[in-house]
């Protein structure tokens, strides 16, 4: 065995060892502080990118889920206004059946029924969410546009006030134009029945739409509940620390450091044997 004081090798050894547990040790520390296991893309370029890009695919997702939950409200609030509407015009249509009993009040008649239009154009003018009008222009002289959401690469376009249900030819239909001046319930139920028929029409079918949608948006907000589930299980996986583990290997690295320190002071010291040859 040579005797070198220039380079001692075993020392160099000692200090490789204890530099490479002491930076497992830091790994493992630092897993256990931030609770990932991937803090750097050093740490794993594949999972790191793989993590990532699921990241992203779920963020879209959430923001779908998000326009899903804006198109509900919409379709809500619609529902509930064209729902009001329903119920007045069969209203209107009982009225029409109670005018042809002559021991009725006919002008009494005519005035509710003229109420009754008069709320429903009240009810299309005004419905609006968030500033926006749903069935109707303010005025009530024009269809609004119908808006379209983005969900999940699914564009959904809410046409069902396109019709006349934004017009005000509705009015006219429900009875009331035209025959302001007449007292006759009679009249006016015989000069709007068809047109009447065909504005009822128009409601219901409006309400069928909605429950389609909304039908359509309660399966997309369930597939997207499950991709974003899903998605987060597995950036977990990729991303998040085996904490039990890291435990182990901080505290397994902390006894080794302790060990590897004494071993290199020792084996640094070693060299000063050789001044015995010198007494």
């Amino acid at each position: 065995m040579a005797f070198s004081v220039n380079t001692n090798l075993a020392a160099l050894q000692a200090y490789t060892a204890l530099s490479k547990v002491n930076a497992e040790t830091q790994k493992a520390q630092l897993r256990l502080a931030t609770t990932k296991r991937i803090n750097s893309v050093a740490d794993d370029t594949s999972g790191y990118n793989v993590g990532k890009q699921l990241e992203a695919s779920n963020l879209k997702q959430k923001a779908q889920l998000n326009n899903i939950t804006s198109a509900k409200n919409y379709l809500a609030t619609a529902e509930s206004a064209l729902q009001q509407i329903n119920d007045k015009m069969n209203q209107i249509a009982a009225k029409g059946v109670d005018a042809s009993d002559p021991l009725k009040d006919s002008a009494s008649i005519a005035k509710d029924i003229r109420t009754l239009a008069n709320e429903i154009s009240s009810i299309l003018k005004s419905t609006n969410i968030n500033g926006t009008q749903l069935l109707a222009s303010t005025d009530g002289s024009t269809a609004v546009s119908a808006p379209t959401f983005g969900v999940g690469g699914v564009a959904l376009t809410f046409d069902f006030a396109s019709s006349d249900l934004g017009s005000a030819a509705l009015a006219t239909k429900v009875g009331t134009s035209g025959l302001t001046s007449t007292t006759d319930a009679t009249a006016i139920a015989a000069a709007s029945d068809t047109a009447f028929t065909t504005a009822a029409g128009k409601v219901r079918d409006a309400l069928g739409k909605i429950g389609n949608l909304t039908q359509a948006l309660d399966s997309r907000s369930d597939f997207l509940t499950a991709s974003i589930a899903n998605s987060t299980a597995s950036i977990s996986a990729i991303f998040d620390a085996d904490m039990a583990a890291e435990q182990l290997n901080a505290t397994k690295g902390t006894i080794s450091g302790q060990i590897g320190t004494a071993m290199l002071s020792q084996l640094n010291a070693a060299p000063q044997q050789i001044l015995s040859l010198f007494r």
